[in-house]
């Protein structure tokens, strides 16, 4: 009898021990302390050399069109996020300046917008459907301003592999961090 308990007992604590560790296991961390940002990205992304534009930049190694980027704009020192508008005023300006601009043939729609507060630090969360000529996409955005600078981190997918991922892009974007 003792047997089977401490037997019940192993495979229990097996158990949630190894739900645990799927749970962390599944991201890396990325922190840029020259640049002041931080997030997690999924395992099995690398880093990808671009120039001209984002400041870091992961990418699936098997869904390579599945992608992360922080890019980093100047703003007035003395603005804050609020300051730019609401969160939709803001996902707004960003589908027209970066995600779809006029002669880019892209097409984006705001699909949700969000504040969040993170250590006394205000993020917008954004969501977007992207129409491209021959794909549909899905990306999630966060966005945050400091030391006169707009940080924004977009997550990037197909339409048709988004349910898939969405719970982990969305722990992606919450994890964006700036100090």
């Amino acid at each position: 009898m003792l047997k089977r308990i401490a037997a019940i007992l192993l495979v229990v604590l097996s158990l949630t021990l190894t739900g645990c560790v799927s749970k962390v296991t599944g991201l890396k961390s990325y922190v840029d302390t020259g640049d002041g940002y931080q997030f997690l990205y999924p395992n099995g992304w690398l880093p990808i050399a671009v120039s001209n534009g984002p400041d870091v930049v992961f990418r699936d190694l098997i869904q390579q069109t599945e992608n992360v980027s922080v890019v980093i704009s100047p703003v007035p020192k003395d603005k804050t996020l609020a300051d730019l508008g609401t969160p939709t005023d803001v996902g707004y300006k960003l589908s027209k300046s970066a995600i779809a601009p006029s002669d880019s043939g892209r097409e984006a729609e705001l699909v949700n917008a969000e504040a969040r507060e993170s250590r006394s630090k205000n993020y917008y969360i954004l969501e977007y459907a992207v129409k491209l000529p021959n794909q549909e996409r899905h990306n999630l955005a966060s966005v945050a301003v400091s030391r006169g600078k707009l940080f924004t981190l977009n997550v990037s997918t197909t339409e048709e592999r988004w349910p898939k991922v969405k719970e982990a892009f969305e722990k992606v974007v919450k994890s964006f961090s700036v100090y």
